[in-house]
């Protein structure tokens, strides 16, 4: 069984910074992309950061210059480094990896890390 495992969520002051990790976990898998988005309360689930072509990493318009997506193909690991966090951050952040199991691509999804931003 594949799972996806996040953490590094939390509470934090406006201006600060978090690192959530998301790992994927199970036997006889391989990885195409692995990305963020985040759902607010009472808001649809967005994107937040990803990958294109594996390398070239895309951010939402509102957390451009502030978060950084990184990866670590060998521990199967997804970064989000969070910095400046503002209020308006606060949301459940998602991972999702696009995983080739058993001879097909699926996307998975984690359970979802709960940050919040708040003085």
């Amino acid at each position: 069984q594949v799972q996806l495992v996040e953490s590094g969520g939390g509470l934090v002051q406006p201006g600060g910074s978090l690192r959530l990790s998301c790992a994927a976990s199970g036997s006889a898998f391989s990885i195409g992309t692995m990305d963020w988005y985040r759902q607010a309360p009472g808001k649809q689930r967005e994107s937040v950061a990803g990958f294109i072509s594996g390398r070239i990493t895309t951010y939402a318009d509102s957390v451009k210059g502030r978060f950084t997506i990184s990866r670590d193909n060998a521990k199967n690991t997804v970064y989000l480094q969070m910095n400046s966090l503002k209020p308006e951050d606060t949301a459940v952040y998602y991972c999702k990896a696009n995983l080739l199991v058993s001879g097909a691509w699926r996307n998975y999804w984690g359970q979802g890390t709960q940050v919040t931003v708040s003085s």
